[in-house]
């Protein structure tokens, strides 16, 4: 015995967006992972300088899109099988975890909404910090030149946003990228706030797209899981 005519359809229907959930949760996973072990983003905010952690709030983002890819997974696998299986009770538990997952995801939108600029901010402050206590140092106690030698080296930059940033390759060629030319700055300048900025913001507006692809799927889906649960409830056959 089963459900027939439109509410069938639903079923399958929801079967389908169901998997792709599923697979989509397996991507955010992914994405995630590559995220958190981007060579980049880990040989920067890996970084001490002196007693002080380089900011890791762009990792708690990372560490909440992980747990929802995985649980996306579970809730997908979940919603396949109970309509598969016509259950009301799993549809039930499928639809519950979906409006918990999707609060979740629109608090996580806000706080990244609201924390898209600090993130950059933080690591730029940061950098500033190594950038003058490299150009003070007068010994090799003060680890402020390798933190900056590892900016430079991974984002391929030299110097801050401002005059001292500008004049910095001609000055300093032990800070920086040995490619780095001085009349090339003023050509094409490569300061390291910008690269800052670009690192993060692109990386942050990928995870925008994935929640915002995620968050119409799930809408969907709540949608017909409850079309379905009442059609079972419906049905002549039970």
């Amino acid at each position: 015995m089963g459900v027939e005519g439109c509410t069938k359809c639903i079923k399958y229907l929801l079967f389908v967006f169901n998997f792709i959930f599923w697979l989509a949760g397996g991507i955010i996973l992914g994405v995630a992972l590559w995220l958190r072990h981007d060579s980049q983003t880990t040989s920067i905010l890996y970084l001490q300088l002196g007693d002080k952690q380089a900011p890791n709030t762009f990792y708690v983002g990372i560490y909440i899109l992980i747990a929802v890819g995985a649980v996306m997974m579970f809730v997908g696998f979940l919603g396949c099988y109970g309509a598969i299986q016509e259950s009301q009770c799993l549809l039930g538990t499928f639809f519950t975890c979906l409006v918990i997952l999707f609060a979740c995801e629109v608090a996580a939108g806000i706080w990244g909404f609201v924390n898209k600029d600090q993130i950059a901010k933080d690591v730029k402050q940061f950098y500033d910090q190594a950038f003058q206590q490299a150009l003070m140092a007068e010994s090799e106690t003060n680890n402020g030149k390798t933190v900056v030698k590892t900016f430079h080296e991974t984002l391929d930059c030299c110097g801050p946003d401002n005059v001292i940033g500008a004049i910095t390759p001609l000055w300093r060629d032990d800070l920086c990228p040995k490619k780095e030319a001085f009349l090339k700055s003023f050509i094409e300048p490569s300061n390291c706030h910008k690269k800052i900025d670009e690192l993060f913001s692109g990386k942050l507006y990928l995870i925008g797209i994935a929640a915002i692809v995620v968050a119409v799927i799930m809408i969907f889906e709540m949608i017909l899981s409850m079309v379905l649960c009442c059609g079972i409830r419906n049905s002549s056959v039970y």
